[in-house]
């Protein structure tokens, strides 16, 4: 069979119309949000294919009236030709006119593939051809196919077929009772595995989002277990997850951002094509598969607040969290390092860490900034902020501005000198982590038998900060205490917030609305992150 039987030709706004390639065996996964125009893409792929290829649709009937063969051929013939018809329709990206007839097909081949293989094993041995009849029952019968696909797809249920040609389940050694009885889920499983197991051969299979009403645990291997007994055909599947494609190393993956219409059609989309042999490091390919053209790697973990406020001040990046800097500098190098991927900018942003001027320059040039602040609350809770918070407030209470500015901030000296000793050894301990991990040994240290000595004098690193410290105190430098010290470990942010009349949450959630409502708010983090603000927008 020819790779050119299939056509998939795709008008993209970067780089004019691509010819992506399809030939049996392969998989490509179409990746995007809602509203990239997925659906559309979907449905001008059937078009050009339509002579060789099945649809699947995401807004499918997932229930059936009975579990029954309930057509006759020739009903079903012109049943299957209505359907063709509208699926190339534009309309048949949102509504379909036969959702019903649809899952009755599925039950009627599903049963009447059974019903063939049988006829065939019998035929042959009614006519004493018992070599032939052997072959035909080494192909495996389409339900015990289904079985075996539930079974590796963590569903407990066995489908069987009974008298009068209906289909029955078992679960967990229950009675048996119609698939119309089935849960959602594995009502789901069942016809998408009907529906591609007695597909005819050398099609091109079209699936829109099979993880609708399916488990993570059941879409994974049920999607892998039929494109392997299926590999005489072409699946296109069309998903929101992003894990799906990495489920199946051996697939093409077409990351899909954005479409520009033209009046009622779509004219092109932003797109591009992973193909299986791109050696992108395993630790970020799903990071890369979920992500816009601009990547920024931050600190800390999604549900943290960092990631919350550098979405906002950066929205045309996708801010992905890598728990701490080392992480962030292999995921900036893994992507800069990786040619396949050419069409992502990766930047990455860490805390300073008391590193000096030159090893700053150094991270610059790899694409890694350094903030100045201890952790992210040096961002929320900077003076200019409180100030702006503070401002919004009296605006809704009429309370004095300056009043609950001086309320907030008057306390945070003597709330952080409580703390001295303490924030100061916490300091010193992030700093000497970090001297300690870049003094690690590598391999070849380690083959070259050499001795490895690490000492640190911790009483003149603490007596050093302290000094820096108090001396900050002295001088009354409030921001520069603010961003040194991990303030979030004393009562200096709850007496900041009662100051305002507001609980963390809430004041940390107005401060991510000043950034989406006000542009000053969002260019003033611009400013103060400026090495990676220029990184960003060039």
């Amino acid at each position: 069979m020819k790779d050119s039987k299939y056509k998939f030709k795709l008008p993209t706004s970067k780089k004019g119309e691509i010819d992506i390639p399809l030939s049996e065996g392969n998989v490509l996964f179409v990746l995007g949000a809602n509203g990239v125009g997925k659906s559309t893409l979907m449905q001008k792929v059937f078009t050009q294919n339509s002579q060789h290829a099945k649809r699947i649709l995401a807004h499918r009937q997932t229930w059936f009236t009975d579990n029954a063969m309930n057509i006759t051929a020739a009903k079903k013939k012109q049943t299957e030709n209505n359907i063709r018809s509208t699926d190339h329709q534009e309309y048949s990206r949102w509504k379909d006119d036969y959702s019903h007839q649809r899952t009755s097909l599925s039950i009627f081949d599903l049963i009447n593939s059974e019903n063939i293989r049988a006829r065939n094993i019998a035929t042959a041995v009614d006519s004493d051809e018992l070599e032939l009849a052997k072959e035909h029952s080494k192909i495996q019968a389409p339900i015990q196919a289904i079985n075996e696909l539930l079974a590796i797809s963590n569903i407990p249920v066995k489908v069987i077929l009974g008298k009068d040609e209906q289909l029955f389940a078992v679960k967990n050694g229950s009675n048996q009772y119609s698939i119309a009885e089935l849960s959602d889920g594995e009502r789901n499983a069942l016809l998408i595995g009907a529906d591609i197991l007695t597909t005819e051969p050398n099609s091109l299979i079209i699936l829109d989002e099979p993880e609708r009403h399916l488990h993570r645990s059941i879409i994974s291997p049920l999607l892998t277990t039929l494109f392997r007994k299926r590999k005489d055909c072409v699946f296109i599947v069309s998903t929101h997850d992003v894990h799906l494609p990495l489920d199946y190393a051996e697939s093409s993956v077409l990351l899909v951002r954005s479409c520009n219409w033209e009046h009622n059609h779509v004219k092109d989309w932003d797109a591009d094509l992973i193909e299986p042999g791109t050696l992108v490091p395993n630790a970020i390919k799903s990071d890369i598969l979920g992500s816009k053209r601009k990547i920024l790697f931050v600190e800390g973990r999604t549900t943290s607040l960092d990631s919350q406020i550098y979405q906002l001040i950066y929205p045309d990046c996708s801010v992905i969290p890598q728990g701490n800097c080392v992480q962030v500098e292999k995921a900036v190098e893994g992507i800069k390092g990786t040619e396949g991927i050419h069409w992502i900018d990766a930047f990455g942003l860490i805390d300073s860490d008391d590193r000096t001027p030159d090893q700053i320059q150094s991270l610059l040039k790899r694409g890694i900034a350094s903030t100045p602040f201890y952790s992210v609350e040096a961002l929320y809770y900077h003076l200019n902020i409180i100030q702006k918070v503070a401002k919004k407030i009296s605006d809704l209470t009429g309370q004095d501005e300056r009043t609950l500015y001086q309320n907030a901030t008057s306390n945070i000296i003597s709330d952080i000198t409580m703390h001295k000793e303490r924030l100061c050894a916490r300091l010193c301990e992030k700093k000497l982590r970090i001297k300690v991990m870049a003094s690690l040994p590598t391999h070849k240290d380690i083959t070259s038998k050499s001795v490895l000595n690490l000492q640190f004098d911790l009483n003149t690193e603490l007596q050093a900060e302290v000094e820096y410290f108090e001396n900050l105190i002295a001088s009354k430098n409030i921001a520069e205490l603010l961003a040194r010290y991990p303030i979030r470990e004393t009562q200096v942010l709850n007496n900041i917030v009662k100051g305002i009349g507001l609980t963390i949450e809430q004041y940390e959630s107005s401060v991510r609305k000043l950034i989406i409502d006000e542009s000053e708010t969002k260019e003033f983090y611009k400013k103060l992150l400026e090495p990676l603000t220029k990184m960003i927008e060039g």
